[in-house]
């Protein structure tokens, strides 16, 4: 049985198994779900300090999956960030341990991300960010309802472009927030970290 429980620091020594596989479905920074995610580009930009901050400054938004023998299964790390119309929920991570795929734990995670931004929050929209080359996770986010907002170029590493994904929420009535945008930016025409 998996349980989906707030994460905690005793955590971070644990969940190892599921950082360090090649294939891991992960974000970064505002970064990449990238299913063909390198573990180098992992390893440097996660480190204990970095989830300490979100697990400081957005609890409600760090979740584990845990199953029998307390395996961590996969976990999901967000925040909630903006102004006005663009208060919105930011997925910056989900990893599902690959013995664990294929059984919509990446689903049941987004959707508890979603739901707090949406009823807690009332963020107006969830966004993430993702490889331009990763078809499966592209895939998997548009049947999870998201949309591609915007490219931005040279994102990743200054050389291959992010596609900002969004989804409406509930406060988003008219779906502003998910207008594409006509033309590509950079990096540094960002609004957020």
């Amino acid at each position: 049985m998996t349980t989906i429980r707030r994460f905690c620091c005793n955590d971070l020594l644990r969940f190892a198994s599921v950082n360090l596989d090649h294939l891991s479905l992960s974000l970064s920074l505002s970064l990449s779900l990238s299913l063909s995610a390198q573990l180098d580009d992992f390893v440097f930009q996660f480190n204990m300090s970095f989830y300490m901050t979100y697990l400081a400054r957005w609890p409600d938004y760090f979740h584990v999956a845990e199953g029998p023998g307390n395996r961590i299964m996969g976990y999901i790390m967000g925040k909630v960030e903006g102004q006005g119309e663009s208060w919105h929920g930011h997925v910056t991570a989900v990893t599902v341990a690959p013995e664990y795929r294929r059984q919509q734990l990446a689903k049941k995670l987004m959707n508890l991300l979603e739901d707090i931004s949406d009823n807690i929050d009332k963020a107006y929209f969830v966004d993430l960010f993702v490889r331009a080359s990763n078809a499966p996770a592209i895939k998997m986010y548009e049947k999870l309802g998201y949309v591609i907002y915007r490219r931005v170029l040279r994102y990743y590493s200054g050389e291959e472009d992010g596609l900002d994904m969004r989804k409406a929420l509930s406060r988003d009535v008219e779906k502003k927030s998910i207008i594409p945008l006509k033309r590509p930016i950079t990096p540094d025409e960002l609004e957020y970290d």
